[in-house]
């Protein structure tokens, strides 16, 4: 049952859900599916009305859209030529699930075996991958690693346009193995990336999990709901008070209150609420309420490098923004078949590969795709143009997330600390070499002008080095705010459990320890489906 701006000023549930994003939209579902407990949920913006969010393509609009995202924004960083970073969020039912690239990428069995080496019991790849396949309805049908029936359809790509085609045989030819499953046996090799659409819609976490939950009489859904604070009874989280336009409403939570906002509000909303580091939030007048020194620390994210060629075919989707005659084309293609460009993803193609042959698994992932941009706000270039982003994937520059003000509609600071590590510059030199390797093999090089960027000029480590500081750009993958772990500064507990504190967890990517070997969508969908079924083994009738 979906309610937003009755007259209220209080809300009595069992369960409190902050963030309908892709974790808090399982929990939704999840805890609500026993027709009893009385669940909340409670998101900042809006419903998944906009028709973009829906057609794939729209990715493209989304990305900068101020109605369904937040866009953040960090601080300047020194190893980035002083430039601050663009992060798009989403503010939306389905928060980044709704606005995304839409690759599902699940990451290396390696990266959840070490998250169970640094103490944090069950969460090996043994124990993760039956959410992977709980959560998913696989196209091509269900094995040892795939699922069927899932709420989250998993599909193929439908358009392939002949410069994915090329690219994938050039990175043959540079001796990179085909792959056709990224998320089977092994991640490494080049091959299409599968999407989170179903009949060629985006298949969001609200789309998944929440909407098929909002017919149920025992779930509340409140949008455009602020949520200002977690209330505390002593150490026992009792719920939250949000503000809903002019409105304050207060929630009690009989149960429990997750904490599902992602990595950069789940922190935040702690801050605000008194748990982190004391004497930073003494500093700013907010009264502690669990000193905890973790919160807003071990900031990862994926940070790329674009390497943009001037196509000699009019085959891209620069040329169809420029045509109004293919994109009427392209939407009769679409509203009539479910086929054509607008079922595109951010990216089509990708690979993972090894910056050198003695590293154990791939650290480096391309994301070819048949647009080029600069900055997002920027949209396409005006010539036809194709480009290759890639990434190291296992980065280890570490940031930090920390209150500007106990205002809670001011967004904290935020400080990636990109290239910090000099692992990570190196990989990512590794990565433009390698693909520009690719770049030169026949397949694709019958289709390429030139080398738009970083260009010919741009030859040496060092020169490939500056070009990437200059321009390079976030992936979008934030995690770790509220990491898992028994160590001093971990946020949660194995099982979610804040530290210190009883009657709250934090359930999404924020509690990831470290990042994953690709994106993050699949990951914290499956966090969550593991989260659900932690708290109903526990929590009584």
């Amino acid at each position: 049952m979906a309610v937003s701006g009755d007259a209220i000023a209080s809300i009595e549930t069992d369960y409190l859900v902050i963030g309908a994003g892709s974790a808090g939209c399982v929990m939704a579902s999840r805890l609500s599916e026993d027709g009893r407990s009385r669940v909340t949920v409670l998101e900042a913006g809006r419903r998944d009305s906009n028709p973009w969010i829906h057609i794939p393509i729209g990715y493209g609009k989304t990305i900068v859209n101020p109605n369904v995202n937040w866009r953040f924004e960090t601080e300047a960083g020194a190893e980035i030529a002083d430039r601050p970073m663009y992060w798009p969020r989403g503010k939306v039912l389905g928060g980044s699930s709704s606005i995304n690239g839409l690759l599902y990428i699940r990451g290396q069995a390696a990266d959840y075996d070490h998250w169970r080496q640094l103490g944090n019991a069950g969460w090996s790849y043994e124990d993760v991958l039956p959410y992977f396949r709980k959560a998913e309805d696989q196209e091509n049908g269900e094995d040892a690693f795939h699922g069927a029936g899932g709420p989250l359809r998993v599909s193929n790509l439908v358009e392939r346009n002949p410069l994915c085609e090329a690219f994938i045989r050039s990175g043959v030819d540079a001796g990179i193995p085909r792959n056709d499953d990224f998320n089977g046996a092994t991640q490494e090799g080049i091959g299409y990336y599968q999407l989170t659409t179903r009949r060629a819609r985006r298949c969001s976490a609200a789309v998944a999990y929440l909407r098929p939950a909002m017919k149920r009489t025992n779930l509340r859904v409140e949008t455009g709901a602020l949520v200002e604070r977690i209330l505390f009874e002593g150490r026992r989280a009792v719920g939250a008070v949000f503000r809903q336009g002019e409105r304050v409403v207060t929630v009690r939570a009989k149960r429990e209150v997750i904490l599902s906002a992602g990595s950069i509000k789940s922190p935040h909303l702690l801050l605000l609420s008194g748990v982190g580091p004391a004497e930073q939030l003494s500093e700013l007048g907010v009264d502690v309420v669990h000193d905890l020194p973790g919160v807003g620390e071990n900031l990862q994210d994926h940070y790329g490098a674009l390497l943009t060629y001037r196509s000699r075919e009019p085959l891209t989707i620069n040329d169809l923004m420029r045509s109004p005659v293919r994109q009427v084309i392209a939407g009769l293609q679409y509203a009539v078949l479910r086929r054509g460009p607008l079922t595109i993803s951010a990216a089509q193609v990708g690979a993972f590969v090894r910056s050198l042959p003695q590293v154990a698994t791939p650290d480096i992932q391309f994301l070819f795709q048949t647009f080029s941009h600069d900055e997002y706000d920027d949209g396409l270039h005006a010539f036809s143009g194709f480009a290759n982003a890639v990434c190291p994937i296992r980065p280890e520059s570490r940031g930090t997330l920390r209150l500007r003000s106990s205002d809670p509609r001011e967004n904290p600071a935020m400080q990636p600390n990109y290239l910090s590590a000099e692992a990570d510059r190196r990989t990512l030199v590794a990565a433009i070499k390698i693909a520009r390797q690719v770049a030169e093999k026949p397949d694709i090089a019958h289709y390429i002008v030139d080398e738009y960027a970083p260009g010919p000029s741009y030859s040496s480590d060092d020169d490939l080095l500056t070009y990437a500081r200059e321009t390079g750009l976030s992936i979008a993958h934030q995690v770790g705010t509220c990491k898992m772990g028994t160590d001093p500064m971990a946020v949660v507990d194995p099982t979610l459990r804040v530290h210190g504190l009883e009657g709250l967890r934090v359930v999404d990517a924020s509690i990831m320890p470290t990042l994953v070997s690709g994106n993050t969508n699949a990951p914290t969908i499956m966090i969550a489906e593991k989260a659900a079924d932690l708290m109903r083994g526990q929590a009584k009738p």
